[in-house]
């Protein structure tokens, strides 16, 4: 039996992700700092440009969230059980919540796993303790990730007498939506005693967020993950049961004869009972104790390991769970509009600074490689969403392939317009 003893500390993050995993104001800092401008004057100006694009889409996203949250109304567990929509109103509303809360989670730079993904992470675990997931019970689930990175896990084998190191790729941050069957698809009242024993409102949406969470870890996450014990285990208490209660079993047998014959008696048939016949007789029903003392002794060892397991996995989850239901919408709307502000900003400056016109990949390339060398982090830059918020506000000049923008001059006036059109609009 494997058991898990220790983690390293995270390795530098694997694959290039689209995620800028820098705070917005030291970005900024260190861009006007190493921006090479002309005097404090321009330096302001840089920072007026970069807070008002931030307060822009702070605004915009303020929408989002509000059409977020009631799109998930329906589906919150304090509310999904008294919801009244009826039912083609509730699959309109579903479908709503699905597109706006995947459009959210693409623009936190979040990417959804596929269902083969999963099952063949799961597959390929190196965590020895089995769990198992009914897919059935649900009716749809979906599983969302950001970054990623390796880290060396640590089993002791064969009761810590043997050590092996094991690389395990971990997600950095895993979003979990699980939309729950209806009572109208449960057809099982046992399942519904079972749903409401563990607090789950059927036609409900949960939704959970964690932070490094082992890719083989994932079905741990479900609501309904059940430990079950490894052939170890069960071999480890089973024989030790079968071997006490083998000796048990054939003195058992050659007394049983008499104890029944005892029993007999006692209940009102003919006969006498000699007193070789009773002692023959409790010596059987010392036997049956003891049998049932060892097979009750054994299940309570099955019992007690099951728990062991349960517990592992109820902390390991637990100490990565960041929030959960409407509550992770402020998070992934927060991280969003940091995003997309970083992104823009980051484009504007970097097409501005050009000897002559770039294009979009050059652009996106020296992002990569000035993100590299200032933070150390390796970002597969989304140039194709900054573009489009830059074109969105009217910053943006195409010229073929070629890219230009407006000096600050005219950008801060034409970002001042675009804020104050949010309110006639109004």
């Amino acid at each position: 039996m494997d058991t898990l003893t220790e983690i390293s500390p995270p390795a530098a993050s694997e694959g290039r992700g689209k995620f800028i995993p820098v705070r917005k104001e030291d970005l900024f800092r260190t861009l006007i700092k190493q921006g090479e401008f002309a005097d404090a004057a321009e330096r302001k100006q840089v920072w007026r440009f970069a807070r008002t694009l931030r307060n822009i889409c702070h605004y915009e996203y303020s929408e989002t969230l509000d059409r977020l949250r009631d799109d998930y109304y329906y589906f919150s567990p304090e509310v999904a059980g008294r919801a009244t929509l009826g039912r083609p109103n509730i699959d309109g509303a579903y479908n709503d919540l699905i597109r706006s809360f995947d459009k959210v989670l693409k623009d936190a730079n979040f990417e959804e796993l596929p269902h083969e993904d999963i099952v063949e992470a799961h597959r390929t675990r190196t965590v020895p303790v089995a769990v198992r997931v009914k897919h059935d019970d649900f009716r749809e689930v979906r599983f969302y990730r950001r970054g990623r990175h390796t880290e060396q896990v640590e089993f002791r084998t064969w009761f810590g007498l043997r050590r092996r190191e094991v690389e395990i790729e971990v997600f950095d941050d895993v979003v979990l939506l699980v939309a729950m069957k209806t009572e109208d698809e449960i057809a099982s009242r046992r399942e519904l005693r079972i749903l409401k024993r563990r607090k789950i409102v059927p036609g409900s949406v949960l939704l959970k967020y964690f932070h490094n969470i082992a890719c083989g870890d994932l079905y741990a996450l479900f609501p309904n993950a059940r430990v079950v014990m490894s052939t170890f285990d069960k071999a480890f208490l089973g024989v030790p049961a079968l071997l006490g209660g083998i000796p048990i079993f054939f003195k058992l047998y050659a007394t049983i004869s008499v104890l029944f014959f005892v029993v007999g008696v006692y209940i009102g048939k003919s006969g006498s009972v000699h007193n070789a016949d009773m002692k023959t007789a409790l010596a059987a029903l010392m036997g049956i104790v003891a049998l049932g003392g060892l097979g009750m002794r054994q299940w309570m060892k099955y019992q007690r390991q099951s728990l062991k397991y349960h517990m592992e996995l109820a902390d390991n989850v637990y100490f990565r769970n960041v929030n959960n239901n409407a509550g992770i919408f402020d998070y992934l709307i927060d991280t969003a509009e940091d995003q997309e502000t970083k992104e823009a900003v980051l484009t504007y400056h970097f097409i501005r600074k050009a000897a002559a016109p770039p294009t979009a990949a050059e652009v996106a390339s020296r992002i990569e490689t000035w993100l590299a060398k200032e933070f150390g982090v390796d970002v597969d830059f989304d140039i194709a969403a900054a573009l489009e918020t830059l074109s969105r506000f009217g910053l943006l000049r195409r010229e073929g392939e070629r890219l230009a923008v407006p000096p600050l001059e005219t950008a801060i006036p034409q970002m001042q317009e675009v804020w104050n059109d949010f309110f006639k609009r109004e």
